[in-house]
């Protein structure tokens, strides 16, 4: 299979809202694929669709070759929330390495992950004493250290200095020339320009599904956010009228 992600008609309804409004798209493998849109325009449920946490009203998730969800697939799929998902009473190292444990992982391949995401030297630090960016680091080591096949990654740059996020992008795509797949989310635009391919979400709907340079090439604008704009402006007139509400 060329797709490591393969999303087909994906309806998601919470109450009476629609969030996902029969989204299809596909996540390449080998390649870092961002998932960007507003806060609020589905994201997060559509990341948790294919992480197979999330109840879902139609269609189908096949992630690496079987339905989300299913069993094998939790040694296969590493997930980052946005909320950071470590123990605050243990050290940044002793999560790595309990982390490892669960993935028949050793000492060396969490030391690495803890290196990997930049808190070496805060690997005794308690993770209740980090700033909120460490920790997010934390939950990312916590992430990486089984290896997986499949990544998915709910903004994960967010509080992060220039520096810092330059670092993990340089380490996901070096992560993507090693065979992984990620998929990203970001609400900050200019993210959009560090991926392979991207999935633009806007109020539960699929808008774009390309290349950065094929979205510049399609909207006639060099700059991506401008570019998205446009996109956005242009599904929104072709939705007038019809009935629909997102969070």
């Amino acid at each position: 299979m060329d797709d490591a992600v393969v999303v087909r008609d994906l309806v998601v309804d919470r109450g009476r809202r629609r969030v996902l409004q029969g989204i299809s798209c596909a996540v390449p493998r080998g390649a870092v694929t961002g998932l960007l849109g507003p806060s609020g325009s589905g994201k997060t449920t559509l990341m948790r669709a294919i992480v197979g946490v999330q109840t879902v009203t139609s269609g189908t998730v096949t992630v690496l070759g079987r339905p989300a969800g299913t069993a094998e697939l939790r040694h296969r799929v590493g997930y980052l929330t946005q909320a950071p998902s470590v123990y605050a009473d243990l050290t940044v190292r002793e999560n790595a390495r309990y982390f490892a444990a669960l993935h028949g992982r050793g000492r060396a391949e969490a030391d690495g992950a803890v290196a990997d995401v930049g808190l070496t030297q805060a690997a005794d630090q308690l993770v209740g004493t980090l700033s909120g960016g460490q920790r997010s680091r934390a939950s990312l080591a916590c992430a990486l250290v089984g290896d997986p096949e499949l990544v998915i990654l709910d903004e994960p740059t967010v509080g992060q200095d220039p520096v810092l996020r330059a670092d993990l992008w340089a380490r996901f795509h070096a992560m993507a020339a090693a065979g992984t797949t990620l998929l990203v989310s970001s609400h900050v635009m200019d993210e959009a320009a560090r991926c392979d391919r991207l999935l633009l979400i806007r109020e539960g709907r699929l808008i774009a599904d390309d290349t950065p340079d094929a979205v510049r090439a399609a909207t006639g604008v060099d700059d991506l956010e401008e570019a998205f704009l446009r996109l956005i402006r242009a599904s929104e007139a072709g939705h007038a009228g019809q009935p629909g509400e997102v969070s």
